[in-house]
């Protein structure tokens, strides 16, 4: 059996030919879905997947989705994928992003997302304070996934990232001098989108059916444009994580194609060895683009025999640490 649904949705439907409902009763799931307000009174979208059985968890896996993306469609299989061998997940919408308050796709100050993620999964982790916990972020929320572990030092059990933004693709920044007047654009029209590329989909999914898939999610708000403001919010992440990522000692397991044409993996590369983790692992797949959930079969099933095995091992040491000292 394939270990990411991926394989069973078609272009009109990550479903398949189920209804969302029957897709997840069938991988014997059981979700929820609620909203959360943030510290600016702002309602947040936020769901749950856990497996539909008696057994115990072995832990807690909290997602952020990528920029112009959104916790279900096509994210939710990648929650399913996990879900189904024994944990809890967890994820937002991003502001700006699916169901959540906000201006499409705008992020001028990427730490009250930041401080979202933190509440919300915050929330969740109190609720099963024995859960080992991982992040899993895929691209912009590989980005948000650092900034936490690197504000949250010593509460997380391991950071999985899929093609992380840890620095912007030459092939994607605003051509100069677009990027040297980003300051100025941000400041008198944070709004404006002077960003001159293609949708974030055409270089993102390699096969077309995925990207016509992508194109159908009816919460998506945004084609991939970033205004202004938040273009050069995402420059300044970047330089924000080049600068700090040596104090992370989280365990990491990064994910990254080669040919990646909006985060580019060398910048990946720089985290993965300046980092302080002790137990930290670099996967680059020649070929592969941005999104790996985007690839052919054979190479998601690959990529996800990576991420599935490594977080059930993590787990496993923790609970076994944890179970131990009692």
């Amino acid at each position: 059996m394939a270990l990411h649904p991926i394989n069973q949705a078609n272009e009109n439907s990550p479903y398949g030919d189920l209804t969302r409902e029957q897709f997840l009763k069938n991988h014997q799931i059981l979700h929820q879905e609620s909203y959360m307000f943030n510290k600016k009174n702002m309602k947040i979208f936020t769901q749950t997947w856990r497996p539909d059985s008696p057994g115990p968890l072995k832990g807690l896996v909290a997602m952020i989705h990528g920029y112009t993306s959104d916790s279900r469609w096509i994210s939710e299989l990648t929650a399913v994928a996990i879900a189904k061998t024994g944990f809890l997940v967890c994820a937002l919408d991003l502001q700006g992003h699916g169901s959540s308050d906000g201006y499409p796709g705008h992020i001028p100050n990427i730490e009250h997302i930041v401080q979202d993620c933190i509440q919300y999964f915050d929330s969740v982790k109190t609720n099963h304070p024995k859960l080992p916990s991982f992040l899993y972020g895929e691209s912009l929320g590989g980005a948000i996934s650092i900034l936490i572990c690197l504000e949250q030092k010593y509460e997380w059990d391991g950071l999985i990232l899929s093609g992380s933004m840890c620095g912007v693709s030459a092939k994607f920044k605003p051509m100069w001098p677009l990027e040297k007047l980003l300051p100025v654009a941000a400041l008198f029209a944070p709004k404006w989108k002077v960003v001159v590329s293609k949708p974030v989909a055409s270089k993102s999914y390699k096969e077309e059916w995925k990207r016509r898939l992508v194109a159908r999610n009816p919460n998506r708000r945004t084609s991939g444009k970033p205004p202004a403001a938040t273009a050069l919010e995402f420059l300044r992440v970047c330089e924000y994580i080049k600068r700090h990522c040596h104090e992370l000692e989280v365990p990491l397991l990064m994910l990254h194609g080669e040919n990646d044409a909006l985060c580019d993996y060398e910048s990946a590369t720089l985290v993965y060895e300046s980092a302080a983790s002790e137990d930290k692992t670099l996967k680059i797949f020649p070929g592969l683009w941005h999104m790996l959930i985007g690839e052919n079969e054979e190479d998601v099933e690959v990529v996800f025999g990576i991420v599935l095995s490594w977080i059930a091992e993590r787990a496993d040491q923790v609970n076994m640490l944890y179970y131990d000292g009692e």
